[in-house]
């Protein structure tokens, strides 16, 4: 097998090195009654204004209103009155690895730099997060082995693109660089062999600078992974490439299309493929929008738990931009909002999707998916129903069947508010807990808010 330039991942990963969790405070090991809190269950039906839910070794046993379910005996209370509970998200699209601070380089591509990142992302309530083909080495695999690791990982290891034309540097050389039929057919059966959860592509000349994966390459790529039972995600930007990636069978798309309005041809396309999905990944376009640093950078600045190197380093990137750039950005970005709105309507799926990690996302693990939350309201969404595509939707998309929802069986990965996220999707910052896998996620950098919580 051809290989490309890997950078060599000497140290092993056998356990990172995650936060802290333990059990509520004064609660015996078992079953765990919390009740009070509204309840967003991630379905998208009605929040259950004072609910209760039993959570016992890690997992949902019961579910429903307060007064309604009857705990095991010994089991520990919590009241969660005047809070929000919602489930913990998943991010169908990131690139892990390669973001130290503000440093963006493959030299940071190690086993302490992905716990870093899983470490930031759980403490944000993000309990799942696909890898998209910028991997090196084996330590995605080792992390996504990992029965310890709370932030479960899923994973493409390495894209397939054209020749030095698939991600941007410094993750370029991560992808396979196909130029032949044979070649990709023999680099899908190498995936296949390693077990990816699914097969990443680039289809994008990026305005002409690089070469575009030919229809030719990514139906033969499309052919072998099926055969091999594994599913195709792609990277796009045009109308055009999304259609006949449709008819080659393609079963999802990593980003939005961005250079036309969507029309009736592709919306029927999508009603004959009612699996297919778009991440959403709208956190790069609506920051081009931006004339100077938005609330929230801000409000990143303050927590501990985001790089203050990252939030300096993007604020820098917001400042100096000209009226001809910013009207450009918005022009895009009123055409992003339009498509996501008819795609919407139309019943598409719809996920969470940042691109956080790579080139145009930065380096804001966990805080980008509250944001990207903000950004699918701003282009359409009702706040139901982008954390139905936060939660539910990537669950079913990365095959997490244990995931997505709060609800009787599932894992319980559920985030605690201290405000309604269904009045304001910015509340879903105002984070007072974190459970990952029933066991709350201690945040050693001191940001949570729990005033009003009162355990028994």
């Amino acid at each position: 097998m051809r290989r490309l330039g890997i950078l060599a991942c000497c140290i092993a990963v056998t356990s990172v090195a995650l936060l802290a969790v333990q059990s509520p405070s004064g609660a015996p090991p078992g079953a765990v009654l919390y009740e009070g809190a509204r309840l967003i269950s991630g379905d998208g039906s009605a929040a259950i204004e004072r609910s209760a839910f039993i959570v016992q070794n890690g997992t949902f046993i019961g579910v429903g209103r307060q007064g309604d379910l009857k705990p095991p005996p010994g089991a520990a209370r919590i009241d969660l009155a005047g809070k929000t509970a919602m489930p913990a998200m998943i991010d169908v699209h990131t690139h892990l690895g390669y973001r130290t601070g503000a440093s963006f380089r493959a030299e940071n591509f190690t086993s302490e730099t992905l716990a870093d990142e899983l470490n930031r992302f759980a403490s944000f309530g993000i309990a799942a997060v696909a890898s998209a083909g910028t991997d090196r080495g084996d330590l995605t695999f080792r992390l996504r082995d990992d029965p310890h690791s709370p932030v479960l990982v899923r994973t493409a290891w390495r894209g397939l693109a054209p020749p030095d034309a698939g991600p941007s540097p410094p993750m370029r050389d991560a992808a396979y660089g196909v130029s032949t039929d044979q070649e990709a057919r023999a680099d899908v059966r190498e995936l296949a062999a390693r077990h990816v959860d699914f097969v990443k592509i680039w289809v994008d000349d990026r305005n002409g600078a690089v070469p575009k994966l030919s229809p030719a390459l990514y139906r033969a790529i499309i052919d072998e992974a099926h055969a091999h039972n594994l599913r195709v995600f792609a990277h796009i930007a045009t109308l055009a490439d999304a259609k006949d990636l449709l008819r080659s069978g393609v079963d999802g798309f990593l980003h939005p299309v961005r250079d036309r309005d969507v029309d009736d041809e592709l919306l029927a396309l999508l009603r004959e493929r009612p699996a297919v999905f778009f991440a959403l990944t709208l956190f790069a376009p609506r920051l081009a929008t931006y004339a100077s640093a938005p609330a929230w950078l801000d409000e990143a600045r303050r927590r501990g738990t985001v790089s203050a190197d990252e939030v300096a380093r993007i604020g820098e990137s917001l400042k100096g931009r000209t009226p001809d750039a910013l009207a450009s950005a918005r022009q895009e970005w009123d055409r992003i909002a339009r498509n996501v709105t008819r795609l919407n309507a139309a019943g598409v799926r719809l996920a969470l999707g940042t691109d956080v990690g790579g080139a145009s996302a930065g380096g804001l693990f966990g805080w980008t998916e509250h944001i990207e939350l903000e950004h699918m309201v701003a282009a359409g969404l009702t706040p139901a129903q982008a954390i139905v595509a936060a939660t539910r939707t990537p669950a079913d998309i990365l095959r997490l069947d244990r995931l997505g929802t709060i609800a009787a069986g599932k894992r319980a990965d559920f985030i605690v508010l201290d405000a309604n996220p269904l009045e304001n999707m910015a509340n879903t910052r105002r984070i007072a807990r974190v459970y990952l896998a029933g066991k709350e996620i201690k945040d050693t950098k001191g940001t949570k808010d729990t005033k009003g919580m009162k355990e028994d």
